[in-house]
């Protein structure tokens, strides 16, 4: 979210991936069981004998379902996907392409069934005040935030903060946050290496989208006078955030938080991201703020 003047791709410019890292989007529901199956097993860059054995089957049934010679059972898609660690969303067109109903709901977070969740979500955010904290989807769009987070977003463009509110964006985008972000360099390579392990895991072609057009924003990293062999941050342990403000420099460490044993797609998908004072000095703003 810095913005000099340059010129940007805008969301749906940002529609395939890099060539330079190619991408392919797992199958639809309306193709064959086998075509899944294979997808997955290759993203997970598994053999076929490297799948049997960690599911128990035998090397030739599993060969059989997935060039479509034999069908497999509810429970066998099951197992699969469980050993191949697909995500709930994914799990449920596995289940539709071998001709099977879905089995994982995905309400929205208002829906009264997700009223427990919900609660607690906004138990966690609010707790963490004065420290800032969010609620984002599994594209990072704002899904919630407690009473701090405002505070700390003035000067982004409105445009980005219009909803949804993507938080990478609006996190790296030259009219966002970015010219305030004093560490721009290593913030921007920790959220990039963040979103391609979500892309590794989940395989979602939106996710690559994104990914390509954070890419595009300026790097400060490309700059001539970057300082040489600059440390990540004081400690040496982590990435900090650190954020000029109008109260001064504000440092950062964050945490996500996601739900432990998710049956529901949308809970899965859903990640709470906490910040707390990496120094004194941001400590003590916090508190006056408070």
């Amino acid at each position: 979210m810095t913005g000099m003047g340059t010129a940007l791709p805008t969301p749906a410019a940002a529609s395939t991936v890099s060539a330079a890292r190619p991408f392919t989007a797992a199958p639809s529901a309306r193709q064959p069981f086998g075509d899944h199956l294979r997808y997955w097993r290759r993203h997970r860059r598994l053999t076929q004998l490297d799948l049997a054995h960690e599911a128990n089957v035998s090397t030739r049934h599993l060969s059989f379902v997935e060039t479509g010679r034999a069908s497999p059972s509810r429970e066998m898609v099951l197992r699969l996907s469980q050993r191949l660690e697909i995500p709930l969303r994914a799990r449920n067109a596995l289940l539709v392409a071998a001709g099977f109903a879905p089995m994982y709901h995905a309400r929205a977070l208002d829906d009264p069934a997700l009223a427990a969740a919900q609660g607690a979500v906004a138990l966690v955010l609010e707790a963490h005040a004065p420290c800032p904290a969010l609620a984002v989807d599994r594209h990072w769009n704002l899904v919630s935030h407690n009473r701090t987070v405002p505070l700390l977003l003035a000067g982004a463009d409105a445009d980005l903060l219009q909803p949804p509110v993507n938080v990478l964006r609006l996190a790296l985008h030259p009219r966002g946050l970015a010219p305030r972000i004093a560490n721009l360099g290593d913030w921007r390579a920790h959220l990039l290496e963040r979103v391609r392990r979500q892309i590794g895991a989940s395989a979602d072609p939106a996710l690559a989208a994104l990914l390509q057009e954070l890419e595009a924003y300026p790097d400060p990293d490309d700059a001539a006078d970057k300082p040489v062999d600059a440390p990540l941050d004081s400690a040496g342990i982590v990435v900090p955030l650190k954020l000029r403000t109008e109260a001064g420099l504000l440092s950062f460490i964050s945490t996500t938080t996601v739900f432990g044993t998710p049956v529901e797609v949308t809970l899965q998908e859903l990640a709470l991201e906490t910040f707390f004072p990496a120094d004194p000095a941001t400590a003590d703003v916090l508190r006056r703020w408070a």
